[in-house]
């Protein structure tokens, strides 16, 4: 299904008052059956977009433009990703068109989450622009990479001045044009944070109009636990009067399964207050980060000498105990399975059960050795189906991957990064019916959009930017598994990214014309 030209030349129709005039735009997308992200019911009816704006809605004569017959196909506003890692893959040589999600669908990526964001934003964002990008990019200020940069990886309270410091320097992103900050109150040095830290912090991001961003201090039971880290999180919100995101919404572990309803009734009664919440979630009962972040404890990464504790003989019994505790919180060390170890590939795609055995080391021991080896990244195997499932269905909860840009064949990454968006409407819309098609395409485009304040984005609609998907209903799926992940989704059969189209009849044709998008530049 290629783009067509109409051979029709354009006559006018100057001195004809019983004749329709066409009118030329640069492209028009004609007969799509239409879901704006409104979450409102579907329709059939044209687009016409000059300079990469939707100037019309409704029944087109194409005339000299350029036409899409998507006869049969689905329009909606471009995917909105509220939650990626992409920040080292973008300006890695080659990977910046970010392929990966543009075949997802995928027109906006956000970065900088879980603490990680870099606070040099217009370093960043020049950087970006100069090598050229596929999708959007949305950044956020990192906590944890502010206050390292700040007070090293000390586990204590910032002296008034180092947090007068951290707040400076993410104002300072924010005015160069972050759309907030985000932490990970679950990871070194964020988890050494109090609650206090990050409302002082909040409360200078408010005056900015950003967003809060929170991997949360536990999702499972490790320390304070789930319903702890929930309240904190909106508490933080709620005091500085800011929105919050709950990064990657889940209940890890069969200590917490079952309380995604206590959670949602948490969220919800915020809400009334007139509380802005809202969570991202992707469509996996698994989930990835690095094995130290899954199983040391993390008292043990202060001020940088894990290593030495890791090895400290007086130290290790008590170390084994607690790693073994942590393991089992993960589903076991069947369900560990390493994603990308440096220093031994043979090793991706093996559970720590198995390396276990091949290196003849305890599953503890092995874990401490691969720790200290290089921190492979992991895959575990730690949510239950109705706990996704729940939260999926709530009208506050976004998609998101948690994903990277990845380099095709290279290690055994988790399939998010492939397919999010394209597993969700192919398994939870049209398989099995659990939302419908108008809900799942809200989730990724118009709520998104409203929270962090895109307010020319993620809907279809006259004057908005044409971010916008063509996909076939019938063939769209995601083709990554964790056996193979390493799939391109399909379905996608035109992708247009500020109007500039990416992908043609199911091809990804090489444009890059994502921009970065400052959302609070002073």
């Amino acid at each position: 299904m290629k783009i067509v030209r109409n051979p029709i030349l354009f006559l006018g129709c100057v001195f004809s008052l019983f004749v329709q005039c066409s009118t030329d735009y640069d492209l028009v997308i004609k007969d799509g059956t239409i879901y704006d992200g409104s979450g409102q019911a579907s329709y059939v009816a044209d687009i016409g977009i000059t300079n990469g704006i939707i100037q019309e809605i409704g029944s087109i004569k194409p005339g000299k433009s350029e036409v899409i017959d998507a006869t049969g196909l689905y329009v909606s506003p471009g995917f909105i990703d509220m939650h990626t890692h992409c920040d080292g893959g973008l300006i890695q040589p080659g990977m910046s068109a970010a392929k990966n999600y543009l075949t997802q669908g995928v027109t906006t990526v956000v970065t900088g989450n879980c603490g990680n964001g870099t606070y040099r934003v217009e370093e960043f964002f020049h950087r970006l622009d100069s090598l050229g990008i596929g999708p959007n990019v949305v950044h956020l200020v990192g906590h944890n990479t502010v206050r390292r940069a700040v007070m090293g990886e000390d586990n204590r309270a910032p002296e008034p001045e180092e947090l007068e410091m951290m707040k400076a320097m993410i104002a300072n992103g924010m005015r160069q044009g972050a759309a907030g900050f985000s932490t990970g109150l679950f990871y070194a040095p964020g988890s050494f944070s109090e609650t206090s830290e990050i409302i002082e912090i909040a409360k200078t991001v408010k005056d900015l109009n950003g967003i809060y961003a929170s991997h949360i201090r536990d999702e499972s039971n490790y320390t304070v636990g789930l319903i702890a880290s929930i309240e904190e999180a909106i508490a933080i919100g709620e005091t500085a009067d800011i929105p919050v995101q709950i990064s990657h919404i889940k209940a890890l572990g069969k200590p917490v399964w079952g309380l995604s309803d206590e959670v949602c009734n948490i969220i919800e009664n915020a809400r009334d207050r007139g509380v802005i919440v809202m969570a991202d979630q992707y469509p996996y009962t698994a989930s990835s980060t690095s094995l130290a972040a899954a199983v040391i404890p993390r008292r043990l990464q202060a001020e940088g000498a894990m290593e030495s504790r890791l090895t400290d003989p007086d130290l290790l019994p008590g170390i084994r105990e607690e790693i073994a505790g942590n393991i089992d919180r993960r589903g076991g060390s069947e369900s560990l399975v390493i994603t990308s170890f440096r220093e031994n590939h043979a090793f991706d795609g093996k559970s720590l059960a198995e390396i276990s055995e091949l290196i003849g080391k305890s599953v503890e021991e092995t874990a401490i050795h691969l720790v200290l080896k290089g921190d492979p990244a992991i895959i575990s195997f730690n949510m239950s189906e109705q706990d996704v499932n729940y939260f999926m269905q709530k009208d506050y909860i976004m998609t998101s991957s948690d994903g990277h840009i990845q380099v095709m064949g290279e290690g055994m990454p988790h399939p998010r990064s492939y397919g999010t968006f394209t597993r969700k409407i192919r398994k939870y819309v049209i398989e099995d019916q659990l939302i419908t098609m108008e809900h799942a395409i809200r989730a990724a485009t118009t709520l998104p959009a409203n929270m962090l304040g895109l307010t020319n984005r993620g809907k279809i609609d006259t004057g908005c930017v044409a971010d916008l998907i063509v996909f076939d209903p019938e063939t769209i799926r995601d083709r990554a598994t964790f056996a193979n992940p390493h799939q391109y989704s399909e379905g996608i059969m035109y992708l247009l990214v500020n109007g500039r189209i990416a992908i043609n009849d199911g091809e990804y044709n090489g444009t890059l014309a994502g921009q970065t998008l400052r959302m609070n530049k002073r």
